[in-house]
């Protein structure tokens, strides 16, 4: 009965191997005989007469037959109601095999057998088949369509040992040794050459029949797993191609978002945040990897059960926002610490993630409130990504972004280009409108500068390069001055610096290097410059000069050091940058010199300035950039009550607590004035801050932060989406809190906002597609 019976079989491992090699031996022996002795016997003519007309419809066979031509006729009628038995008795007994596999769902009611274990309902529909091919009456019609289901069985046979012994997995062992897998395939290859040769119209029914119970079976799943080459050929296939890609660096011009998505579990152990996840998938037009990941609090031995429960809802929300990714759950001794090793261990070679997706915390003022650690932690992951040069995609207001299954958008979406950090803005706002939802909206581009385009040549060069890069968008140039995005002016510069070593590294030529979005812009002011001053093309922007105010909290006395000059450049604002010393009724008055240092400073202020005439007219970017000031709060020192005598010996330990709580920040100078007043307090005519007994609660809005959100909102208040550079993180700690705050005036009064900071290794060029 071969391979049909082959479960009923005592030692199978045994009896298979020896059985089929004998039975193949057996019966080519008697085939190949018997055709070499009938043409022996008779004439080749009437061997290849089909229906034995030239002897009258009789069977040659019968008529050599001995004793009696009755032999032959009583022998075939055997053997044919023999076969019908076997396929009668085998077939049930497959059909029942596969039903209680459950590999087929709908076979299941098949799988049912009697007291003494005959597949009764197996043998019904087994022999209702039968009857059918019986009452057609014409052999020859069904002949075709069974070869095919039987070369199929022993094709598929030989591809199942094939991929198996090729991919030589540790499962694969089988008993007889006297194989190879190029031998199998041969016999794959001459079962499809045997169906098309026979019929190739049932040859295509037979394989489309096949494949279309494979999908079925992929699609519904087998309730029983018991794995398939297929898997194996595709780990053995993904495991050679990370292989292949080696350890060396991705170029620049294959560069797509391979996503890290940080998604948020609540208390509850409850993952909400299906709107990110819709977003994820509008995003995938790049077609890179996604990552999804969330973190548990704990110890990994006291909460394996919590990692199971949220990687199921994870794996849950994947599939019904249709998200073609992986997801993870890692359990760390807090949410900052688990995304720092996720961010150093996530991915294997370079097939990893170089994007960080994470929503904007929108209660982190009532979360702060309440002692938790949330600025803390958002910030940290930040700076954790920005340490790891990895991009950051962060959207604003996420419940306000649509579903995939949403109607489409209309309106704008609107691209702010304050600091151009490779192009990753663009690419993003590309891969945005690819996707359905997006479709329909128009995209326009604001390029904030600060340099005057008065013929709108910029305008017209940057309509053009967005042309060449083969995406259709609304150019805009929005001018605004260098002190109202000065918390972007250090970013920038390090941007440029990252960019220009990248096209370095990428060994662009001129003609590549031009199509680079800030090259195009840069060399348009060079040109500016040039052909008004008839300068020399100004160095690359240094570090703007920095110096701190230090300004107590309303309400509190102060008792740390008032300024800390570190340049003097700057001029107007000098009374501003004099030492100053505080006194004990908490006034800071300006500190006196000794007249022998003071006229020595002046004869260094003397000589130096002879040597400026000397050397000529400073660099124009950096004396606009003097104006860029770092102001630095505290939030005042622990007791609003006068020191006494007894206070004097803690006094160090009180500097050193209010140096540790020191928040800082950028802004224009002159925001400084309205800072001051804002915090309840005023400079005098001598410079010196005077206490006021103006005091507030209300929200610090900065100076710059509210210049620039009023241009956007002007201009992209009913925009769809409005995507913008993410502020650059305070490099002291600390500053969380007016960081948060700055962010948040920077983007009110929008619908949707895409925070994007880039790495520096995004190039989008009219040449990357």
């Amino acid at each position: 009965a071969g391979s049909n019976r082959s479960g009923d079989l005592a030692n199978p491992q045994f009896s298979i191997p020896v059985g089929t090699i004998s039975a193949v031996l057996v019966t080519s022996f008697v085939y190949l005989s018997t055709t070499l002795f009938f043409s022996a016997v008779a004439d080749g003519r009437v061997l290849r007469d089909k229906f034995g007309e030239s002897m009258g419809g009789e069977m040659l066979v019968a008529a050599l037959a001995w004793p009696h031509f009755w032999v032959i006729r009583i022998g075939t009628l055997l053997a044919s109601i023999g076969a019908g038995l076997q396929c009668l008795t085998g077939a049930p007994r497959l059909l029942q095999a596969i039903a209680q596999d459950e590999v087929i769902s709908f076979l299941s009611v098949f799988k049912v057998v009697t007291k003494r274990g005959e597949p009764l309902r197996a043998q019904l529909l087994t022999y209702a088949i039968s009857q059918g091919a019986v009452l057609i009456a014409s052999i020859d019609s069904i002949t075709p369509l069974i070869t095919m289901f039987f070369l199929l069985c022993y094709g598929f046979v030989n591809l199942a040992t094939a991929l198996n012994g090729y991919l030589k997995q540790p499962s694969w062992r089988p008993r007889f040794k006297y194989h190879h897998w190029l031998l199998s395939s041969v016999g794959v290859c001459i079962c499809l050459m045997l169906m098309f040769i026979s019929s190739w119209y049932y040859a295509l029914a037979a394989l489309a029949i096949a494949g279309g119970i494979y999908k079925y079976i992929e699609y519904k799943g087998a309730s029983k797993e018991w794995g398939d080459a297929t898997r194996g050929l595709q780990f053995t296939t993904a495991t050679r191609a990370i292989l292949a890609l080696g350890t060396k660096p991705i170029h620049t011009k294959n560069w797509r978002p391979q996503l890290l998505v940080y998604v948020p579990v609540k208390e509850n152990l409850s993952v909400g945040e299906s709107n990110l996840l819709h977003f994820v998938r509008q995003l995938k037009a790049g077609k890179g990897l996604t990552l999804i990941t969330s973190i548990l609090e704990g110890d990994i031995c006291d909460r394996k059960e919590d990692v199971e429960f949220v990687k199921l809802q994870l794996d849950e929300q994947l599939l019904q926002c249709r998200v073609k990714g992986l997801a993870s759950v890692i359990v760390a001794q807090s949410i900052a610490e688990g995304m720092k090793n996720m961010v150093q261990s996530a991915g294997l070679g370079n097939l990893r993630h170089n994007t960080i997706l994470l929503t904007y915390p929108e209660d982190w003022r009532e979360l702060n409130a309440k002692g938790h650690m949330i600025l803390l932690q958002f910030t940290s992951i930040l700076r954790t990504a920005q340490a790891c040069s990895l991009a950051i995609l962060m959207p604003r207001f996420i419940d306000a972004f649509p579903q995939s299954k949403d109607a489409a958008l209309t309106g704008t979406v609107d691209l702010w280009f304050i600091v151009h950090d490779g192009g990753i803005l663009l690419l993003t706002a590309y891969l945005l409108l690819r996707n359905r939802v997006w479709c329909k909206c128009r995209l326009r581009v604001f390029v904030v500068t600060g340099e005057p385009d008065t013929n709108g040549e910029l305008k017209k060069v940057m309509t053009h390069f967005v042309y060449d890069l083969r995406i259709s968008a609304e150019v805009e140039i929005v001018e605004m001055s260098k002190t109202d995005i000065s918390a972007y002016a250090n970013q920038r510069t390090v941007a440029a610096d990252q960019r220009r070593e990248l096209l370095k590294e990428m060994n662009c030529q001129d003609v590549a290097a031009k199509t680079d979005l800030q090259t195009v812009i840069d060399e348009h002011f060079v040109g500016v410059r040039e052909s008004i001053d008839g300068e020399v093309p100004p160095k690359p922007m240094k570090k703007p000069s920095i110096f701190k105010v230090r300004i107590t909290g309303p309400g509190h006395d102060s008792s740390t050091p008032s300024t800390e000059r570190r340049d003097s450049k700057t001029k107007g604002d000098a009374h501003l940058l004099s030492p100053v010393k505080e006194t004990r009724g908490g006034v800071v008055e300006p500190e006196e010199k000794p007249s022998g240092d003071h006229e020595k400073m002046e004869e260094k202020v003397t000589e130096k300035e002879k040597e400026e005439k000397e050397v000529g007219k400073e660099n124009e970017e950096e004396e606009k950039n003097v104006d860029q000031q770092g102001v630095t709060f505290t939030e005042g020192v622990e007791g609003s009550k006068k020191r006494g005598p007894e206070d004097d010996g803690n006094s160090s330990e009180s500097i050193e607590k209010a140096n540790q709580r020191l928040n800082e920040y950028t802004f224009s100078p002159s925001a400084l004035h309205d800072a001051l007043a804002h915090e309840g307090k005023q400079p005098n005519a001598e410079g010196s801050l005077v206490a006021s007994d103006k005091k507030t609660s209300s929200p610090r809005r900065l100076h710059s932060a509210k210049r620039l959100n009023e241009l956007i909102v002007e201009r992209s208040a009913d925009a769809a989406a409005v995507l913008i550079n993410l502020p650059a993180l305070p490099k002291s700690p600390g500053s969380e809190f007016y960081y948060m705050e700055y962010v948040e005036t920077l983007t009110d009064g929008l619908k949707r906002v895409i925070l994007i900071r880039g790495s520096g290794r995004e190039v989008i060029t009219a040449f990357a597609e």
